[in-house]
């Protein structure tokens, strides 16, 4: 089985005017979007610029593999395939600009994103996913009843200010929430950014209210859509989503083929799948039915409860979640025992509403 990195080897050593750009090239700036460029690659309004090369020595000199491996998930691959494009031909020579990255507790926010210059005639716009933080794991739970959310309006706002001073077609992307914020930012852009765009790539990442799937700006943009997503996708088939996707083979089985390192590969293509998993299918219905059975009001309720629970551990990030894992589950426990009585009842009764509907899904199928 082959992943991004294989085709590295295979195809590095030859430049965008030798082989055009791809969708494999496209989900690689995906991933590299996950890297923490703080410092290192110029902000919005800068005359300066870096290359991949350039900024994966400066990233390597200043962040020791210990702090690398911190991060547990998927995203803590990220700075190892930089590595890895970098020492390449088709990579290491590319333009990165106007870079953004911050986390707002208060807004409920977490948003990152970059240009990268393929050549004079073409960008890619990077949008990070979501990161390892706890404040951006809840924007995305906001998104079930919250539309806009705080990163979809500066996803509009920063391309609208960061492609006046470029040229040429763009391509935007990102992977999971990043490829959701491509896609808002296309829509919402100003008509003069619009006409610029030529493809926006959503990989896996999850999609909008109904409302917004209805929109005529949206409708306008979705021939230029290209939605990748895994075999067994979960988070790419959540809320609403209009247009075809195709359906990559991964190594990974489940909900960790969300993990787009483990998308496969052959020469410049994915290698696909006919459709998504039968378990896909299911659970994405139950998931789907679940959250339809819920109004706007009891969504939130349950995203602001269950994040209130799982923060009285102090923990800020998945990782420290995980690292203290017996700890942080009495420090929940014991902020659920403390909860009043309706608060309890609302999120047990709503963990019930879902376990109901993945039974159901199974039994019908």
């Amino acid at each position: 089985m082959s992943n991004v990195s294989d085709y590295l080897k295979w195809r590095g050593d030859l430049d965008f005017s030798q082989a055009p750009f791809n969708d494999v090239d496209n989900l690689i700036l995906a991933q590299i979007a996950y890297v923490d460029f703080t410092d290192i690659v110029p902000a919005p309004g800068s005359i300066e610029t870096i290359t991949i090369a350039e900024a994966a020595d400066t990233f390597f000199d200043t962040h020791d593999e210990k702090e690398i491996k911190k991060c547990k998930s998927f995203i803590g691959k990220a700075p190892y395939l930089l590595r890895e494009a970098a020492a390449t031909k088709r990579f290491g020579s590319l333009i990165l600009t106007n870079y953004v990255d911050y986390v707002d507790g208060g807004k409920e926010e977490q948003f990152a994103a970059f240009h990268v210059r393929i050549d004079n005639r073409l960008t890619y716009i990077a949008f990070r996913g979501t990161d390892d933080t706890l404040v951006g794991w809840k924007e995305d739970f906001n998104m079930s009843f919250l539309s806009p959310v705080p990163s979809q309006k500066d996803a509009v706002r920063y391309i609208d200010t960061t492609v006046q001073r470029s040229e040429g077609k763009l391509i935007l992307g990102g992977h999971s929430k990043g490829g959701n914020l491509a896609v808002y930012a296309s829509v919402f852009a100003r008509p003069s950014v619009k006409k610029r765009i030529i493809t926006v790539y959503n990989n896996d990442g999850p999609g909008f209210d109904s409302d917004f799937v209805k929109h005529p700006d949206y409708l306008a943009i979705l021939p230029k859509i290209k939605s990748i997503v895994p075999y067994c996708s979960v988070v790419g088939m959540l809320l609403n989503h209009d247009g075809d996707y195709e359906v990559v083979k991964s190594s990974q089985s489940g909900l960790m083929q969300h993990d787009s390192m483990s998308w496969q590969v052959i020469g410049p293509d994915f290698e696909t799948e006919q459709e998504l998993s039968p378990k896909s299918k299911r659970l994405n219905a139950a998931l789907s039915a679940w959250i339809d059975g819920l109004t706007r009001e009891q969504r939130a309720e349950f995203v602001d409860t269950l994040f209130s629970l799982v923060t009285a551990s102090g923990a800020k990030n998945l990782s420290e979640i995980s690292t203290a894992r017996f700890k942080n589950i009495n420090a929940v426990l014991k902020s659920f025992r403390e909860l009043d009585k309706s608060e309890r009842a609302m999120i047990l009764k709503i963990f019930a509403s879902l376990t109901g509907e993945i039974g159901k899904a199974y039994k019908s199928n």
